[in-house]
């Protein structure tokens, strides 16, 4: 007799809450989020859902497989696309990695789109618990730090640079956590009156190849050594995470895919983490108030390192301890 296969469907689970036009989707590792009448990217992976979605459990045994954790009670965290292009064209390959690390973290990411109406985008991030700034291949305009334009200045996206800058006006006038990744650190340090080296390159002449230029795009990550600053968010996250401690400071190393960095600190801003070239790896606004964390690395693209997975956790612990204080 063939052995019998049951199926066990659990009564239908309350959504999350969304905005008018976002819905959530996931390819069992990650969550991915499109606006729902332009969905276009790998259609195999992201079927069309029912209303509702099911709890479907196989039984091979009389022991239920692993439940799939749901997005009751985890903080809404608004990502915005990485570029008006890459929004255009539903390219999403870097952009899975900020969802996946923040819904490892306990958070629900939540895209933000780049070219909303203002009422919109008003409504979308008041809504919204927290917000992760990721990296993109575009640059800062010069023009939004008073420099003339570098010869290997990479075009702006003004779409991403104006949703940024109101991203984190909101935040700081709502008191909600930001972490900012790369171009997303960048932005934060202008938006908050700080310069930028254009190219660290041709600028700093340092031996440290910060960039990934020259390298195939399969290739991992270059990494180099950063020294963490005693004192901060992150300092207290590396003391965690058992990071060698020298003088006060950590030792940790950090991966690398930038060919800009921080030159004159924006308003409020300290130095968390520096390479050993001098190159400001990490900035803080004041600690132990306001969460607010940039990281010149790309600690979404870290998988299994302790410090990277950290600062995802200490994100949404901030969140919901903000929300508690509202």
């Amino acid at each position: 007799m063939p052995p019998i296969v049951l199926w066990i469907f659990a009564a239908p689970q309350t959504l999350p809450r969304v905005t008018t036009n976002l819905t959530s989707l996931t390819d069992g590792r990650h969550a991915a989020f499109f606006h729902r009448s332009r969905i276009s990217v790998d259609r195999s992976l992201f079927p069309r859902l029912p209303p509702f979605r099911l709890n479907a459990t196989i039984w091979c045994s009389m022991t239920p497989a692993n439940a799939q954790p749901n997005n009751v009670n985890r903080p809404r965290v608004g990502i915005p696309w990485r570029t008006t292009d890459e929004e255009a064209k539903r390219i999403t390959t870097k952009l899975q990695f900020y969802f996946g690390s923040v819904e490892e973290a306990g958070g629900e990411p939540v895209p933000i789109s780049l070219q909303l109406p203002a009422n919109q985008f008003a409504a979308q991030i008041a809504d919204l618990d927290a917000f992760v700034l990721p990296g993109a291949p575009a640059d800062v305009s010069p023009e939004l730090y008073g420099a003339p334009h570098h010869k290997k200045t990479h075009e702006a996206d003004a779409n991403r640079e104006k949703t940024d800058f109101a991203i984190l006006e909101h935040a700081f006038s709502s008191g909600k956590p930001v972490l900012a990744i790369c171009y997303g650190c960048q932005s934060l340090n202008v938006r908050l009156g700080g310069t930028l080296y254009q190219d660290i390159a041709g600028e700093l002449h340092t031996e440290i190849e910060h960039s990934r230029e020259g390298l195939p795009p399969e290739a991992p990550d270059p990494t180099h050594a950063a020294r963490i600053e005693p004192g901060g968010e992150i300092a207290q996250l590396a003391a965690a995470c058992g990071l060698e401690n020298r003088s006060g400071g950590f030792d940790a190393r950090v991966n690398t895919s930038h060919h800009q960095s921080i030159r004159d600190l924006g308003r409020g801003l300290r130095i968390a983490a520096v390479a050993p070239d001098g190159v400001v790896e990490a900035v803080e606004h004041e600690p132990h108030k306001h969460w607010v964390v940039g990281v010149q690395w790309h600690p979404e693209r870290m998988k299994g390192d302790p410090l990277a997975a950290a600062l995802f956790r200490a994100l949404v612990q901030a969140t919901r301890a903000a929300a508690a204080r509202r």
